[in-house]
């Protein structure tokens, strides 16, 4: 049976660990060529690589500051040079400053929404010059985005919001082309960053109506089955995958 991504190329940002590693994985397991982006962890990023090269699919580590505006035009410009084709962006990589609004700093202000809000518009726009016809754009935000229940996350949950504005307008205006454009709002999951047996582990997950933290394979599934020929009439939209947070 043919793998659904054959043939296809993907760039996932932020993926040497956690929702972004498990993606480009998955996207790996159904045909793709896959590269990442990592901001410093070159180990964990190569192995990655390997992983997938252990699927036989070429795959390619990208040292990137989201932060940096050229370096996500780059990153995206070096992909399709690689692979020779472009035809999966997945915008992951994110960061997140919690605090009250009058503890947070300019500087974390501007990191927030440079790496969470103008690193994905950048990476689009980037991307719209190599995508194929039919190509995709997945955007990982939150749950937080829509439902923000403890206080400290204004400026975390403005930032992924946003995301829910850029996703509508490029559907709109790539959707002649047959690209869609969709975001995936994941719930708690059990990463590096955010573990489930962490300080405020149980607390979160008593915030979903499963009682539980996701797997970032579960949020790979999304990813994957939005960016396969399942989600050829799926775009516009935001999906929750957050075992029902704060139903």
């Amino acid at each position: 049976m043919t793998a659904l991504l054959e043939g296809k190329a993907a760039l996932v940002t932020g993926g040497s660990r956690g929702i972004g590693a498990a993606a480009a994985l998955r996207l790996a397991e159904d045909g793709a060529d896959v590269a990442v982006t990592y901001h410093s962890d070159e180990r964990a990023a190569g192995e990655i690589v390997e992983r997938i090269k252990g699927l036989g699919r070429r795959a390619l580590a990208i040292r990137a500051d989201n932060a940096d505006a050229e370096a996500v035009r780059d990153a995206v410009g070096r992909t399709a040079a690689e692979f020779g084709r472009l035809d999966i962006l997945v915008n992951n990589a994110g960061v997140g400053v919690l605090g009250p609004i009058g503890d947070i700093a300019s500087a974390d202000i501007d990191r927030v929404l440079a790496v969470n809000v103008r690193a994905p518009y950048l990476a689009a726009q980037a991307a719209v010059e190599h995508l194929s016809d039919g190509g995709r754009i997945i955007t990982i935000g939150s749950c937080m985005a829509e439902r923000v229940a403890f206080p400290g996350g204004s400026l975390y949950a403005m930032s992924k919001s946003a995301m829910a504005g850029l996703t509508k307008g490029l559907a709109r205006e790539l959707g002649p082309r047959g690209i869609t454009v969709n975001l995936v709002h994941p719930g708690p999951v059990d990463t590096d960053m955010n573990p489930a047996d962490g300080e405020g582990g149980p607390a979160q997950a008593g915030l979903t109506a499963l009682g539980r933290f996701g797997r970032p394979s579960e949020i790979a599934a999304t990813v994957a089955h939005l960016a396969g020929p399942g989600g050829d009439y799926i775009t516009g939209a935001s999906i929750a995958v957050d075992g029902g947070f704060g139903v």
